[in-house]
């Protein structure tokens, strides 16, 4: 919207003194809250918490400070400008749980891999060097790429229940699959794990190839982890997200530490045609690698010590190259 076309919705809304009276009086309620600058109709609804009134024959005015209604349109409409300085999503204790309710709408247990996988394809562009990709939600530019394949119904799914978040306040895709992927751990019986909001969304693709193969060995994967910041625990940590979904690691739909336990067992290596397809390359990979097997068999051994882990690495891993409101 327009800063004229702005000045003309605050004019005719708020605007009700005398054509003949020469200035105005702001009383700030105390309690006035800003809300995000995407439509006209947030701009108004928060001018309007305003009350003004005609004064010219107030003792204590000053023609210097305030002289005309040209002068108060721009004051207003200079409002709208300067609350993109403002970060956009409002109180995040007033939002999160919006964005829970919504998102736990749309997500069944059945959806969960995929909605958890759409946060490891967004935050996993992120390097460390350059400080380049992360968690941006460029993810919705790149969904015709060959290794984000079947994202697209992912991303319709989170779409539903944005629409609903925006409705009351907007937030960026980053923080809704952020959230997203956090509640999809919960709904299989995983951690609950809080995230922080307020990232910023790209308006462009984050560059190609970026993303960990899946035919790395285990020491290309240390490398390619550790060159996003993390740790080979914390790349063991994360690896355990597939624990749910088609990999063949138990059940699809519980998050537990089952994907370790079944590391261990090495059913690819068997003669049979449906255990030899369990997991990926990068998966039988840890077991190849005695740091990565150290932790393999930690997280086998102690749920809650897999649990722990991961919700510190994914709090980690979606706030990689973020991009945060600021005041």
């Amino acid at each position: 919207m327009t800063t004229a076309t702005t000045a003309s919705l605050l004019e005719t809304s708020l605007f009700r003194c005398d054509s003949s009276s020469s200035s105005f009086k702001f009383k700030l309620p105390a309690k006035t809250r800003l809300l995000p600058p995407v439509t006209g109709k947030h701009v108004v609804r928060t001018l309007r918490a305003w009350r003004i009134r005609c004064v010219s024959d107030d003792p204590g005015w000053r023609p210097d400070l305030v002289s005309s209604r040209r002068k108060m349109v721009v004051m207003l409409s200079t409002v709208q400008l300067l609350s993109h300085l403002v970060p956009p999503y409002g109180k995040a204790a007033d939002i999160y749980p919006v964005m829970q309710n919504e998102i736990r709408k749309v997500v069944t247990k059945g959806k969960a891999a995929g909605v958890l996988r759409l946060v490891f394809h967004d935050a996993g562009t992120f390097e460390l060097e350059d400080n380049s990709g992360g968690i941006n939600g460029s993810i919705a530019y790149e969904l015709e790429r060959p290794e984000n394949t079947g994202l697209k119904k992912s991303l319709k799914v989170l779409a539903k229940a944005k629409i609903k978040v925006d409705e009351i306040q907007p937030v960026s895709w980053a923080d809704m699959i952020s959230v997203a992927g956090s509640e999809a751990v919960s709904i299989c019986g995983g951690p609950i794990i809080p995230v922080l909001l307020g990232r910023l969304d790209s308006t462009q693709p984050d560059p190609e190839g970026k993303l960990p193969p899946e035919t790395l060995s285990a020491s290309g994967l240390k490398e390619c982890f550790k060159r996003k910041g993390f740790s080979t625990q914390e790349l063991v940590a994360l690896s355990g997200a597939h624990t749910i979904g088609s990999k063949g690691f138990g059940d699809p739909t519980v998050f537990d530490n089952a994907y370790y336990k079944i590391l261990l067992e090495k059913p690819w290596t068997s003669a049979s045609k449906m255990t030899s397809m369990v997991g990926l390359p990068s998966d039988h990979a840890l077991v190849d690698d005695d740091e990565c097997l150290r932790w393999v068999k930690r997280y086998a051994e102690d749920q809650d010590k897999f649990f722990e882990d991961f919700t510190n690495a994914y709090k980690k891993l979606v706030n990689s190259g973020a991009k945060w409101n600021k005041l």
